[in-house]
């Protein structure tokens, strides 16, 4: 079992589990996705192996990276994205 020092966790201040919405995630998810220009966007291939990855790493929480606090699906789609703990 991994345990992460509470220094390493990043968490959003604003957000409840329980006030958690998630059709309406997993929509902005969308719409944020589509709106990046072909050019921001990594390729559909890289997309779904760079969330195999992510999948497979115990820092996933809820969508959630526990070492950056992003939601991978976002970082994933970008071009540029970079998994904080350099597994893609």
């Amino acid at each position: 079992m991994s345990h992460t020092r509470k220094k390493d966790i990043r968490t959003c201040k604003q957000c409840l589990l329980r006030d958690f919405d998630k059709a309406l995630y997993e929509e902005q998810i969308r719409v944020y996705i589509d709106r990046l220009s072909d050019s921001d966007k990594a390729d559909a291939a890289e997309y779904e192996k760079r969330l195999s990855l992510c999948k497979a790493c115990e820092s996933l929480l809820e969508g959630t990276c526990l070492k950056c606090g992003c939601y991978v699906e976002l970082r994933a789609a970008g071009k540029r994205g970079r998994c904080p703990a350099k597994k893609w």
